[in-house]
């Protein structure tokens, strides 16, 4: 069983057919087709079923993928390791980070990596935090940036985590809202806006438990009348006087034509990066150390 068999393997699951699992490793579909009927006639199993339309994983290549993934994973490591004692950091780097990290300057942070590492590829996700920190578990991504309240775990075994700012909310309403006559005044209760109409995230997410969370612990029920999955939509709605919402301070600026109020007893970010101890490259450690230490920060 030879590594290039897997990839092949991988290839044609990946894109679903041989002519394009062939154009993506490089060589001609025969080459490829010949080289994974060898690794079944050595596994004594089909890997794939074929027809005229498609091309499917049978229940031995369902089982054969994951362990064919991992066997490549692993060789990219040992030869990334290799580098590293030499010296030279490479490999690949996957990583996630919400669309709304306050904490560090994502995109200057890969700028300035790629400029110091070119041999490493680099991928990112733009995703929400439940999804980031699974994929840094399951090992679709080497660490993630989230934005989660504080109950949320992160300490899982084999599961690096550290704090980098932690921003309380505040309440953002339209200029001509009654309430926007209390913006740059004192604190406002949390029961204060128990009874508005209030725009938020969807249920169960991350971003709208830190919410949650606080209406629970206050005692407080509050109807969220309005869902927005992005930040941007969600401004619009307020701007639209449909109802309030309560962000992260450090958000704020981001958004112009909106009164802010500040709130007592508010819910908290925090902003996290985390990564998997277990899978720490050479390349991922090194990115790690490119982050700045901001924990400490409060915003609000």
């Amino acid at each position: 069983m030879e590594l290039q068999q897997m990839r092949y393997v991988v290839a044609v699951a990946e894109t679903g057919g041989f002519t394009r699992a062939a154009e993506r490793c490089l060589v001609v579909q025969s080459a490829l087709s010949h080289q994974i009927g060898k690794l079944e006639k050595e596994l004594g199993a089909r890997l794939f079923e074929r027809t005229s339309r498609r091309v499917a994983l049978t229940a031995a290549g369902e089982a054969f993928l994951p362990a064919a993934r991992q066997a490549l994973e692993a060789a990219e490591r040992a030869r990334a390791e290799v580098a590293a004692a030499t010296g030279e950091i490479r490999g690949r780097l996957a990583m996630g980070a919400i669309a709304t990290v306050t904490a560090v300057d994502v995109p200057g942070l890969m700028r300035a990596y790629h400029d110091r590492y070119p041999q490493v590829t680099m991928r990112l996700v733009d995703g929400m935090s439940e999804a980031l920190v699974r994929g840094v578990r399951e090992g679709e991504l080497d660490l993630a940036f989230l934005g989660v309240q504080p109950s949320f775990r992160t300490d899982d075994p084999g599961l690096g985590s550290r704090t980098l700012v932690v921003d309380r909310h505040v309440a953002v309403v339209a200029p001509d809202h009654p309430l926007a006559v209390l913006a740059g005044g004192d604190p406002v209760p949390l029961e204060r806006l128990a009874g508005e109409e209030w725009v938020d995230f969807p249920a169960g997410l991350a971003a709208r438990l830190q919410s949650d969370e606080a209406f629970q612990a206050a005692g407080l029920r509050r109807e969220v009348a309005f869902e927005a999955k992005g930040l941007g939509f969600l401004a619009d709605l307020v701007r639209g006087g449909l109802g309030i919402a309560l962000l992260p301070s450090r958000l704020v600026p981001q958004l112009p034509g909106l009164a802010v109020v500040r709130v007592a007893g508010g819910p908290v970010r925090e902003e996290r990066l985390v990564w998997s101890e277990t899978r720490r490259s050479p390349a991922a450690a090194a990115f790690l150390d490119s982050v700045p230490d901001a924990a400490g920060q409060t915003g609000a």
